[in-house]
Parts: structure tokens; sequence; C-alpha cells
């Protein structure tokens, strides 16, 4: 019945002047996701709408999950689009639709008319009308009910007609490459792919830098961090994987630091790597999977330890975020069953028995001295070492 698609997006519309360039940046992303999809599709802006249309056969189902990861929508409508040539032609059109969607089925229904071609010989309302006679002579089991209607069939009478009564629901946001890059700190957790997303979802592009420890953290481990980063791409397009061998520096500081402020120490010298990543990629800010009281090191006083080596800003969309509002999302973007697999990542293994709550910025400061011999050799070996992995 449906060979096309119209998409309905959200912020996009609020835009001014420079709104096609959005518009233009969600459609390259709509042919993104579309490209593995079985079928051959053509994209069109028309007067504030976006239409997929197919030509020939296509999967349905893998059609609206594809366009349901593309960040700026908000609605996808299988629409039927028709000539606009009489009244009559668009009246059997709309029963034929009626009767394929719905059948005979007791149902409510309100008709909703957008006359955005304004030499349409009929106004809105008259149209509301003389549809609506027609459906309730062609199906007596329906009735009208303009206030909470079973069924909201539109009609939008443009240079050619549109008929839909389904919004699948979409994703939201802003399109992908409107606000730059950043670079995700991405563990094998839960929160870690959740905040790449959300991030993501504002129309930021991501790459990525993952600390691994071998062989305290294993091979298992690190593959666990590519599935969730492959996961993510699914929303995010390509990201870049910048894998960092952590053990030599989680070892000197373990060896050189009070225990209780291991946890911040190891903590700000990833931020340190991650920003020099970020640095050399183009990157624009940082992003962690951060909560507030979550663990020892995301109470306020340790978050602000951490930001202390930080120029670069630092972007924690979970922060205000309850446990289950994050799972919630991680299951919805398929990664939470992925991330509670039982691989230990550097963050998890070497974790003091009485971690530091209100570390002091003046104290860490004064305890990281002691590595000063050594560590920025160590970083740099570190940094000249790491392993990119495409992800796409």
């Amino acid at each position: 019945m449906f060979q096309a698609f119209l998409i309905k997006y959200g912020e996009i519309g609020v835009k001014g002047k420079n709104r096609y360039v959005f518009e233009d940046a969600l459609v390259t992303r709509m042919k993104q996701v579309l490209y593995h999809v079985d079928g051959t599709f053509q994209i069109s802006k028309e007067q504030g709408r976006i239409y997929v249309e197919a030509e020939g056969a296509f999967d349905y189902d893998e059609t609206v999950a594809a366009l349901q990861r593309a960040f700026g929508i908000v609605g996808i409508c299988p629409v039927v689009i028709v000539e606009n040539d009489g009244f009559e032609n668009l009246a059997a059109r709309v029963v034929d639709y009626m009767r394929n969607m719905y059948g005979d089925q007791k149902k409510t229904f309100k008709v909703m008319t957008r006359r955005a071609n304004k030499s349409y010989p009929m106004e809105s309302m008259e149209v509301n009308a003389a549809l609506g006679e027609r459906i309730l002579d062609a199906f007596p089991n329906m009735s009208v009910d303009v206030h909470h209607p079973d069924i909201m069939l539109h009609v939008e009478l443009r240079t050619k007609i549109n008929i839909y009564s389904e919004v699948i629901p979409g994703p939201g946001g802003m399109p992908l490459g409107t606000n730059g890059r950043s670079m995700l700190l991405l563990s094998g957790g839960i929160d870690s792919p959740v905040a790449g997303y959300m991030v993501a979802k504002r129309g930021v592009y991501i790459d990525a830098t993952y600390f691994h420890a071998p062989p305290y953290t294993s091979e298992r481990a690190k593959q666990k961090v590519v599935d969730l980063a492959k996961k993510v791409a699914r929303y995010t397009g390509p990201i870049k994987l910048h894998v960092i061998n952590f053990t030599d520096i989680q070892m000197y500081i373990y060896d050189q630091c009070p225990h209780e402020e291991l946890t911040i120490i190891m903590r700000r010298y990833m931020m340190r790597i991650a920003q020099k990543i970020a640095e050399d990629t183009g990157c624009l800010a940082l992003i962690t999977g951060e909560s507030i009281g979550q663990v020892a090191s995301q109470t306020v006083a340790s978050l602000a330890a951490t930001n202390d080596v930080c120029h670069l800003p630092v972007f924690r969309p979970l922060i205000a975020f309850d446990k289950e509002d994050i799972v919630t999302i991680a299951k919805k973007i398929d990664t939470y069953e992925t991330s509670i697999l039982p691989y230990e990542d550097c963050c998890t293994t070497f974790v003091a028995k009485h971690p530091v709550t209100r570390p002091r910025i003046d104290l860490i400061r004064r305890s990281e001295r002691a590595l000063e011999e050594k560590i920025e050799e160590m970083v740099a070996e570190a940094l000249a070492t790491e392993e990119i992995i495409e992800i796409r």
C-alpha cells in the first residue's frame, strides 16, 4: 500500500534563514541509514516537508527501523500520494485508504485537512466535512469524534495530495554534523554508550577513547567495547575508537600515590590523555557517562577534581539521571545486554577499598608530584602506541 514516507522534523522548523543547512544534513543522514536497506529510495524536499519514496519493492519494516536511527526526525508517516485531479478522485482514494488500513472496524475518526495549495477550490473545513461524509457512507461502523478520535486522518493539499493517519515516532534531536565533533570516554559499562548516544542526538559526531589494561583486562573486555561502539555507531555514524594501553600508567600510579586517591588520579590522567587525542583529531569537547553520586569518583567534589585537568568542555549528559533512567535508554538503543557482560575494564580493576569521596584538589596535585619523574614519558608512550579501530 505504501511506497512513500512523509518525514516530520521538530526543532529544525524553528530555524531561520539557515534552516536549509539542517534539512540538508538530515537528508544526508537519511541516505546513510537507508544505504543498506533492501530497496531503492529517492529523498526530496518540498515546502518544509521531506519525502522518502521507494522505487519498486522494498523492506517496509527495515526502512522504518533505519529511519528511526536518524536524529532530527520526530515522525515517520507512511503516506499515500495522489495526483491533484479533482475532489471525486481524492474521495475515492481516501475511502480506499481507510478500507485498506482499518476495514470496517468500529472506530471513531476525524479528518484534518491542511490546504497548503491555496488554489484548491474547496476550503479546508469543506474538505473535512465532505470526506467525513464519504467515509461514514462507506463504513457504517465508524463514527466521527472531533475531540478524541481513534483515527486522525491527515489530508495535505499540496502540488500533489498526501493521505496518512499513522505517525511512527522518530528519535528526535538534531541532524548529525550540525554541531561539530566530540570525544567520548568509552568504557564497557552501561553509562558511557548512553552518554555518547545522547550527545550525538544533539547533532554531534563522536569519536571514542578506550583505556585497555592488559593483562588485568582481557581481550574479551576490549571486544566488548568494540561491540558497544558498533551498536552506538548505528545511531551516530562512523566512530574512530582510540585504544590506549593504560597498564604501565595505572601500575605507576598504584605504586606512587595514596590508595584512597587512586581512582581520582587515574581518572585525571584518562582525561588528560583523552583531551590530547581530542585536540589532535579536531574534537571540540569530551563526553563522559558520569552521574552525580553514582560512585566515589562521581561526587561533586570528585568531578571538580577531574575537571581541574581539562580545558576542553566536558559534556556529562547523564549528570542528574538515576540508574534506572540510564538503563531504560541503554535497553532502547540495544547496548544494555552487552554492557552487563562480566568482563571488567580498567576502571573497575584497581578500585581502592576506601576511596576518597571529597578530594581536595591541592592534595591531589601534591600527590601527583610523586609521578613527575616518569609520567610524561609514559603518557607519550601510550599515545604513540595507540590502536585506532574504525567502527562503522
